[in-house]
């Protein structure tokens, strides 16, 4: 069986990461040449095209794979340097310790804004760990596992990504509110779920289907098969703090996280739509197999901190 060489993986790694070949070379500190002919000289080893040159430049499914592994040895070679109190490769100065380990997690926004940020201030820090956070919504942050551009993601997934394990981290609740004066000019007469199709409505994004779902869920009793959505009057809001005060602003209505939605309701800012109707989305952690300290200390913090603020999956 063919070897990998290392050089030639990390440089791959390296070319996905900076998007481009020019990018990587300087990360590198080689020639863009150089960067060219390992890139080269690992498709002729495994037979495989593993990068698509575009701009930026994206990896095959084959590259994906060869991606995967070369972020998982670059994070064993990190833990290994740490537990040896060694310094990592990239430093010249030995006074500086260690290189801290790099994950790349993939997470929601809403987690994001919510629950997710205190979990990661009760990982401890020594030896020191960097996070890059991809937001994606949840039901997608599996497609960048698949990748191999993340080690780790919160997903609504409970189906593992190959070479991954899960672990259930409960419910994320949704309420469905709006702005009172919204509430009694567009919502005030008739049916709910007719006044809901009509009524401006916010949408995170043109993936975000859980407004829709709603009020295919409030009418699935009256009506039977599969019943119309949410209104033609979109408002796309990509974030989760915009999208909540768009909707305290009076622009439509939506589903807002629970832990955002309260003390706005408390105030009298919101209106809460429907008392017997929430939304529950269950979210999983889903990680790499594979035995590194500053991964299993993060899962541990996650899973914690979502057991203390998430409603129980049972």
């Amino acid at each position: 069986m063919e070897e990998l060489p290392l050089d030639q993986v990390s440089t791959l790694l390296a070319v996905v990461d900076e998007g481009t070949f020019d990018a990587a070379a300087a990360a590198l500190h080689v020639t863009p040449s150089a960067v060219s002919q390992r890139i080269k000289a690992l498709e002729k080893r495994t037979g495989r095209v593993l990068l698509m040159r575009t701009k930026p430049v994206r990896p095959t499914e084959s590259g994906q794979v060869v991606a995967r592994f070369a972020r998982q040895l670059a994070l064993l070679e990190r833990d290994a340097r740490a537990e040896l109190g060694l310094p990592g490769e990239e430093s010249s100065d030995e006074a500086r310790g260690p290189v801290p380990a790099r994950l790349a997690i993939a997470v929601n926004a809403d987690s994001l804004a919510t629950w997710f940020l205190p979990a990661l201030t009760r990982v401890p820090q020594d030896p020191p760990i960097c996070f890059e956070l991809y937001r994606e919504d949840e039901a997608h942050t599996t497609a960048l596992l698949r990748e191999g551009q993340v080690m780790a993601a919160v997903t609504s997934s409970p189906d593992p990504v190959a070479g991954c394990t899960v672990r259930a981290l409960g419910k994320a609740r949704y309420l469905p509110v709006a702005n009172p004066e919204f509430e009694t000019r567009y919502l005030g007469e008739g049916r709910l779920v007719e006044r809901l199709r009509e009524a401006p409505v916010m949408v995170f994004d043109r993936r975000d289907e859980i407004q829709d779902g709603f009020v295919r869920a409030l009418a699935a009793d009256s009506e039977g098969g599969t019943p119309p959505g949410a209104g033609p009057v979109r408002h796309y809001v990509p974030t989760s703090e915009g999208f909540c005060d768009a909707i305290v602003a009076g622009l439509g209505w939506g589903l807002v996280p629970e832990s955002q939605a309260v003390p706005l309701l408390r105030a009298g800012a919101l209106s809460l739509l429907a008392t017997d109707r929430t939304v529950d989305v269950p979210l999983f952690w889903q990680q790499w197999k594979l035995d590194s300290p500053a991964l299993a200390a993060v899962a541990g913090a996650v899973v914690a901190t979502a057991a203390a603020q998430l409603i129980p999956s049972g």
